[in-house]
């Protein structure tokens, strides 16, 4: 059996696959709490995630009476993006500032200045700076909090900071590594002319954690880590990566020809790649996955942010919002939002606010707002991977998941949308999947066996067949046409 764990946003999950019958036999997850205000301040202290990750991995072993012994590795999947920062002590500093705090705009700006531009910032790293990654918020704690940061001894991201604190050892992988902004994503290695625009006065590179390749395992559970998680020590960790790699390889996605679409707090629409794609707009972030190859994707920061919210102000269940969704019908009845809650990250606009357009007094209702908000996030997804099929990465079939895939219309939405087939894997978890595959591969490397990942994934992920949804061509055709309106209110606000 090998454990898989994912650190979100919004809680800790823990799923227990077993390679015998292909399928995760055990879950258990634990909610952690998020400290957020109107600058785009959005952090959360570690330590919560380690108490989420115990509670995590009791209830999981508790659901199934598993037997710890039978348990022969660990895979972890964090939140992308995230600054960790310890102390010479391996105290954590402060609460880490996350994937979607936007408060050091203004430093990822100047940054991309210091560095001599857009293009320049291209050609050193393989990809454009944005507001969400790490190297910003860096530079924020230096000029902010510099008390805070000239604590500094180490620089980890969410998934190296709960391996580090499984196995003792600081490390990093590709995939997540590639979402810091200071890392060479064509070159795979750590960006010096980067780390040096942030501090030119210290050599940030031996404040950073040691890079692996995905197959290797990051190094092995300590006795303090499996006392307090009930396991067996000794057992191997893997490299682990980000949420955005995890969830690929739990949905099978690491051969071209696939794309995974996540309806999450955040959208991402992500294909693999066995070659670099650039692209010199920053649109698509071009990132490394954790299979050793890429993953080229592009994130929205507004998702089920904006349709838990419009749920919310209008009493909406979320199983209500089918029946609201279908009543409504494509368009909402002449009602678009532009959803930009939170800034925006695809396009980058970071100080975007949303709109709400078309409003007159009959269609100014409970199904047409949840309509809206549904469709108005689902453009910009569809933005998103009609950058991909520019650079050659049409689908065969659309994988999605995250909790807006429960919904059958936002599911025949997407497949109208992207007009691809549409299917949702068997394990809704995907990412905490991921990383528990990965941790087999690792574990099956360490011990000289050579099946391949794609062989694993091939043996455990499923999909709900019931659940594969067709495009229709007339749906198609009138979505087409309501983009090309989104796209240019859209444009208003560059």
């Amino acid at each position: 059996m090998f454990v898989g764990i994912d650190c979100g946003t919004q809680s800790t999950k823990v799923v227990i696959f077993d390679v015998t019958l292909g399928k995760v036999i055990a879950k258990g997850s634990a909610a952690h709490p998020l400290t957020s205000d109107n600058e785009g301040t959005r952090e959360q202290n570690p330590d919560v995630w380690i108490e989420a990750l115990t509670i995590a991995m009791q209830r999981a072993l508790r659901s199934a009476d598993i037997d710890p012994a039978g348990i022969k590795g660990i895979g972890v999947s964090g939140q992308q993006h995230g600054l960790v920062i310890l102390d010479k002590q391996d105290r954590v500093i402060r609460p880490a500032k996350l994937w979607c705090d936007t408060s050091s705009y203004r430093q990822n700006t100047d940054l991309i200045n210091k560095l001599g531009g857009s293009d320049k910032v291209f050609k050193l790293i393989g990809t454009q700076l944005k507001t969400g990654y790490t190297a910003s918020k860096l530079l924020w704690l230096k000029e902010k909090e510099p008390h805070n940061y000239a604590k500094i001894a180490s620089i980890l991201l969410p998934h190296d900071y709960i391996n580090f604190w499984l196995s003792g050892q600081k490390t990093t992988e590709s995939g997540d590594a590639s979402g810091t902004g200071y890392f060479d994503i064509r070159n795979k290695c750590w960006s010096t002319p980067v780390l040096n625009a942030i501090d030119d006065c210290v050599d940030l590179s031996d404040k950073l954690p040691c890079l692996l390749d995905a197959h290797q395992g990051a190094g092995f559970l300590t006795t303090e880590a499996a006392q307090v998680l009930r396991l067996k020590p000794g057992i191997i960790i893997a490299s682990g990566g980000g949420d955005n790699m995890m969830g690929a390889i739990g949905t099978g996605n690491v051969e071209q020809g696939i794309v995974t679409v996540s309806l999450g707090t955040s959208g991402t629409v992500a294909a693999t790649s066995e070659t670099f794609l650039s692209d010199e707009s920053g649109q698509i972030a071009t990132f490394c996955n954790s299979t050793n190859h890429w993953l080229p994707l592009i994130c929205t920061m507004n998702l089920t942010n904006v349709t838990a919210h419009v749920q919310q102000l209008m009493k909406v269940a979320n199983s209500e919002l089918d029946i609201l969704l279908n009543r409504s019908g494509i368009g909402a009845n002449g009602l678009m939002m532009l959803p930009f809650l939170n800034g925006e990250r695809t396009p980058d606009l970071p100080q975007a606010k949303g709109s709400l357009m078309g409003i007159d007094e009959q269609n100014l209702n409970t199904e047409n707002l949840c309509r809206a908000a549904v469709e108005g996030v689902s453009y910009g997804l569809k933005y998103g991977y009609q950058l991909l099929q520019e650079k050659g990465l049409s689908a065969r079939e659309v994988r999605l998941i995250g909790g807006g895939s429960n919904s059958v219309q936002w599911r025949q939405m997407i497949a109208d949308m992207f007009n691809v087939p549409v299917v949702t894997p068997a394990e809704s978890d995907a990412a905490a999947l991921g990383a528990a595959l990965q941790a087999q591969w690792c574990f099956q490397i360490e011990h000289k066996q050579t099946t391949s990942l794609a062989d694993i994934c091939h043996h455990g992920v499923k999909f709900i067949m019931a659940s594969k949804i067709e495009p229709k061509h007339e749906n198609v055709l009138r979505y087409q046409a309501l983009f090309d309106e989104y796209q240019k209110n859209k444009l208003k606000l560059y």
